[in-house]
This record gives structure tokens, sequence and C-alpha cells, in this order.
């Protein structure tokens, strides 16, 4: 993983996006595909502020382990019929 200080100035070509259940609050993740097969992720609320890039392989192996449930814990039972 590395880290890009101010994602607005350090990655001014990539198209961000959040999820279609993002609500209009702006509380949101933005993903961003980058060149050499990485995924940036940064604060939509915060956009000059840093962005986490991950490699192919970690954000594929990010996604198994939620589909596979592997963060459930953290949220209690409310939390997760909110997103089911």
């Amino acid at each position: 993983m590395g880290q890009v200080p101010n994602a607005r100035d350090g990655l001014p070509d990539v198209t961000w996006r959040k999820s279609a259940r993002s609500g209009k609050q702006g509380n949101c993740v933005e993903l961003a595909p980058v060149p050499a097969h990485r995924v940036a992720v940064r604060n939509s609320r915060f956009p000059e502020g840093p962005a986490l890039v991950f490699s192919a392989a970690e954000m594929s192996a990010f996604l198994a382990d939620i589909k596979r449930g592997a963060y459930d814990d953290l949220l209690g039972p409310d939390d997760i019929a909110l997103v089911s």
C-alpha cells in the first residue's frame, strides 16, 4: 500500500467514484483506478486529503474478505441489517 499526501493534486487525472448507495451527506469513500493496476481510496469530504493506493492483489484480497464476511464483527446486528 502506498499513500498520496494530497489526492486532488497528486492524482489529477483520475475519475473518482463512490457507491450508488452513498447518501447525499458526503460521508463517503471514493475509489479510482490508477496506473499500474492499482486502486486509490479517499474520503469524499476531504478530496485534498490523502489517498491510500492499493495494488490489484491487495484490493482483490480485501474485497474477497468483505464478501466472505470477515469484517462483519465490526458492525452490530442493526448495522448489518442496514446494508443488507
